[in-house]
């Protein structure tokens, strides 16, 4: 019988991935002062913000601002995850730490970056970051295969996020290119992790697919909770490249075709179910991304 833990034959393959991500993490360790343009730091007391002083396209601003915006929300994610995973195996408990430890750079650095260069008010700014934080985040599923699907997905999204807006960022500020660049870097090495985790099952058991169905066919980012968070998104995906098409293209179906969900052969009849509608809902989505391109070439 599956169960929605992980599984514990499993144990020493996700040791060997654990140690792969501290091995790749050790060689790319960085802190966020170093990334900061600190020599265009002025006190908001001498020197008090005015909207002439930003110096970024509003989408560009809108999608850094977004994404702090969901960074400060990681001790809900942490939260979450030690919930989540509390009766699991001590080496995801330990992964989870570290991951907190190295995603808790991220929010300081966007701050302090938008502080700094003075390309957003910071009265507003202070008073949204409050407002998100108090909002928290709860997700509709607990347990620990779940969110290893949904975690993948989450940060292959904010990974593939932080490259498009730093191509497109890097017009206006090679500093601000530069950071996301470096948070992404991070994004990818905890995708790999997650992502490998959930391949590990797939190949034990396909059965293990009727734990993720759900949360691929409704997949949101967990920054829905901010204010604005549609129009954010809609701007951005003109602004700064990151939309529905993009998250299809270098999200959803990157996964699928990993996974190899379409060559999986599970036995029991609500895994099959589960492997058609993922497949159903992953069709669906293609037909729709096709057509868009197609039309803007048109």
């Amino acid at each position: 019988m599956l169960n929605s833990d992980l599984d514990i034959r499993l144990e020493p393959r996700i040791k060997e991935l654990y140690q792969l991500h501290k091995e790749r993490s050790a060689n790319i360790d960085w802190s966020y002062h170093e990334f900061i343009p600190w020599d265009k730091a002025m006190s908001f007391k001498r020197v008090p913000w005015d909207e002439s002083q930003v110096t970024l396209p509003e989408g560009v601003i809108i999608a850094v601002e977004t994404a702090l915006l969901t960074e400060v929300n990681l001790p809900w994610y942490t939260s979450h995850l030690d919930y989540t995973f509390k009766n699991s195996m001590e080496v995801i408990n330990d992964f989870v730490r570290t991951w907190t430890a190295e995603e808790d750079q991220h929010s300081n650095l966007l701050e302090t970056y938008l502080l700094v260069t003075r390309n957003v008010n910071p009265v507003r700014l202070h008073e949204l970051r409050k407002r998100v934080v108090e909002s928290g985040w709860f997700p509709d599923f607990t347990n620990p295969l779940a969110t290893m699907a949904y975690t993948t997905l989450q940060e292959l999204a904010t990974l593939v996020f932080y490259n498009n807006v730093a191509k497109v960022a890097g017009l206006y500020d090679k500093d601000l290119a530069t950071l996301l660049r470096r948070v992404a870097k991070d994004e990818a090495l905890h995708y790999a992790f997650y992502r490998d985790t959930v391949k590990a099952h797939l190949e034990l058991d396909p059965n293990f697919i009727v734990y993720f169905e759900k949360v691929i066919i409704n997949f949101s980012m967990p920054g829905a909770v901010m204010p604005d968070f549609n129009e954010r998104m809609k701007t951005i995906a003109i602004d700064t490249n990151y939309g529905p098409l993009q998250y299809f293209d270098q999200v959803l179906d990157v996964v699928v075709k990993y996974w190899d969900i379409a060559n999986l052969q599970p036995t029991s009849e609500d895994a099959k179910q589960s492997q058609a509608n993922i497949l159903k809902y992953h069709g669906r989505l293609k037909r729709i991304t096709d057509r868009q391109l197609e039309k803007n070439k048109r």
